[in-house]
């Protein structure tokens, strides 16, 4: 199965889909790559369950033992989940060192449960700044998650 993504252009986003994927570029600069010298970063807009609506950012963080390692998107998962905000509304990635591409299967999965299949998500693809918009079900189609646990 192969899906095309939405392609725009990052002058033609909303503002605040502006703010989010410049929010990743800053949060990128923090990321600890010294092994595939891939900087990344990421933010997600999330709310909790008072309907607060906040941003978290996060950066990839290597490791000498490369199972250590996490993603810049769940880096920003964490700390938004440990903050309480556990309802991802939108997320944006990019990549520093070579634009282009999308979440890890680990990351999908993991945005899946708490973003569900209906989470938006803004990749810049290239040095001309392409931007691709996908929702979480069109990289994750046929799905596992929470309530397929629900007895």
């Amino acid at each position: 199965m192969s899906f095309k993504p939405a392609i725009t252009k990052f002058a033609d986003l909303k503002s605040t889909d502006q703010e989010l994927v410049s929010a990743a570029w800053v949060a990128a600069k923090a990321a600890h790559a010294p092994y595939s010298k891939f900087y990344v970063g990421s933010v997600i807009e999330a709310q909790n369950a008072e309907g607060a609506v906040r941003r978290f950012s996060g950066c990839n963080i290597e490791n000498a033992s490369y199972g250590g390692a996490i993603c810049a998107e769940r880096t920003a998962a964490v700390k938004a989940v440990s903050e309480g905000f556990t309802k991802f509304l939108r997320i944006s990635i990019v990549c520093a060192t070579k634009p282009g591409g999308s979440p890890c299967g680990i990351c999908r999965q993991f945005l899946r449960e708490f973003g569900g299949l209906e989470l938006i998500l803004i990749s810049i693809q290239n040095e001309a700044n392409d931007v691709c918009i996908w929702r979480l079900d069109d990289l994750l189609p046929d799905s596992f998650g929470p309530e397929a646990l629900d007895f």
